[in-house]
């Protein structure tokens, strides 16, 4: 990202500016190096569209959705009582994240704290920056490939978010093959609920690896996702069935940055 200047929060008050989003960036986003290709890859298509965005940076921390999950209600209180406390001093009023699990905690759990703002995940954004006529695709680039699309939990069936993913494959003249799990019926990655920081019960078949069957079972070249966290567990499910290097698993803006 050397290439691109990224503005935090703090650049925009001594201006005496305010930005149209502030980009929530996330742990995985800023930490996980394949799932900062996410962030990157979603800076290019802000900064194509001509979007005025902050960031945090040093300022933003977790948003203690892992310990609420993981039953540390006190963690998770304090954490997102310090990022409220921040973010009411930027008077922020928009957020876009590209990772679902920050989207659902910030948006649904801040409020009951007094954190109160415009929650968007990225692949809504992208979707209306389309609809507005800032965005515009080549197409070709992915025409005729074979690819599905994995629901993540906390976008789809905890939020209700299913279309605009879709949309937005379906502008890369694509072939969505649906696995025969999505939507409201989607199955897990696996890592969700803390589970991502956490051996699996003995025993239990990965369920990773089951969701990775089903995609292979559609014959697509391509898995679409909108997750850090299910990127890395399609990832790994690839790698157990020695798939790896002929199926790769792209976050949607990673395929819309290409085809821009």
């Amino acid at each position: 990202m050397s290439e691109i200047q990224v503005k935090t929060a703090a650049d925009y008050q001594a201006e005496g500016k305010e930005p149209e989003v502030l980009f929530w960036v996330g742990c995985a986003g800023s930490f996980d190096a394949r799932a900062q290709k996410v962030t990157k890859a979603f800076v290019e298509i802000l900064t194509h569209a001509g979007v005025e965005f902050a960031i945090l940076g040093n300022e933003e921390s977790c948003t203690g959705d892992p310990a609420r999950r993981a039953g540390n209600e006190f963690v998770f209180q304090m954490t997102a009582l310090q990022n409220i406390e921040v973010l009411n001093m930027y008077s922020v009023k928009k957020i876009v994240t590209a990772c679902p699990h920050c989207f659902n905690t910030i948006k649904n759990e801040y409020p009951a704290l007094g954190g109160n703002y415009d929650v968007v995940h990225h692949t809504a954004f992208i979707n209306d920056l389309f609809s507005s006529g800032r965005l515009k695709v080549s197409g070709g680039t992915f025409k005729g490939k074979k690819i599905t699309y994995h629901d993540s939990c906390y976008l789809g069936r905890v939020n209700g978010q299913y279309e605009a993913p879709r949309e937005l494959l379906k502008m890369l003249d694509i072939e969505l093959q649906e696995m025969k799990r999505c939507r409201t019926k989607g199955l897990c990655c696996g890592a969700g609920g803390a589970q991502m920081f956490k051996e699996d019960e003995p025993g239990d078949k990965r369920i990773n690896i089951e969701r990775v069957e089903e995609a292979l079972d559609t014959g697509a070249e391509i898995v679409a996702a909108n997750c850090p966290f299910c990127i890395t567990m399609l990832g790994d499910g690839l790698k157990a069935n020695e798939k790896q290097d002929e199926v790769m698993v792209y976050d949607i803006s990673e395929l819309i940055v290409q085809s821009l």
